[in-house]
């Protein structure tokens, strides 16, 4: 039987990971066994271990694509924004990724779980954590505080995501989240504030 071509194994792999995702993210990383994932993505449970040396090892790529994701939708939102609002347009991007599908329960739920805390934050600050210091940096925050401040205000958005995402239907929660949002990035100085974009079809859990 002759070898897959590089074409079929990426797209094996990636039909893994996409079916990993929907599994994590829908019964959690501890009620999901590789054999779940291998028979919902049509492949042998040596497949996913081809591509994926283990289960954590498979979780973290999720994670990993997840937080890519993340980033850029952050970078599509604030193309062609002045320096002083991309902080704010930013993070209210942020805020409305990490809160579609998969990604506030593989990141905030089941990640910190899954993975090791300097794993965990090494994916976070890899992803849209850059984006973060670069928005400070950019509005013109001392270069001294912007890792202090990028952390306090990673933590609170990661709260509030968990909050908004618990509440998936809820428009006045959507339209409360970014209001606390703009409240927050009023305190940092050079940061542009303003009324948070009003809630979409399609952008809740």
């Amino acid at each position: 039987m002759p070898r897959a071509s590089a074409a079929d194994a990426a797209a094996t792999a990636q039909r893994v990971l996409e079916t990993a995702t929907a599994h994590f993210s829908e019964r959690g990383y501890s009620a999901t066994s590789v054999d779940d994932i291998a028979t919902a993505a049509g492949v042998t449970r040596g497949a996913v271990y081809h591509h994926y040396a283990s289960k954590p090892g498979l979780f973290s790529a999720v994670a990993v694509a997840q937080q890519k994701s993340i980033a850029a939708a952050i970078v599509e939102a604030t193309i062609g924004v002045e320096p002083q609002a991309a902080l704010r347009v930013g993070s209210h991007a942020f805020l409305d990724a990490i809160t579609q599908g998969a990604s506030a329960r593989v990141l905030l739920v089941e990640g910190p779980a899954v993975l090791s805390w300097t794993e965990w934050r090494q994916h976070d600050n890899d992803g849209p954590a850059a984006e973060l210091r670069t928005g400070l940096a950019e509005a013109g925050v001392s270069p001294g505080l912007i890792d202090a401040l990028a952390t306090a205000l990673s933590g609170a958005m990661n709260e509030l995501a968990l909050w908004l995402s618990e509440r998936p239907s809820d428009a006045t929660a959507h339209i409360h989240a970014h209001a606390a949002l703009d409240l927050l990035l009023s305190s940092v100085p050079g940061a542009e504030t303003g009324k948070g974009p009003e809630p979409k079809p399609g952008t809740f859990l």
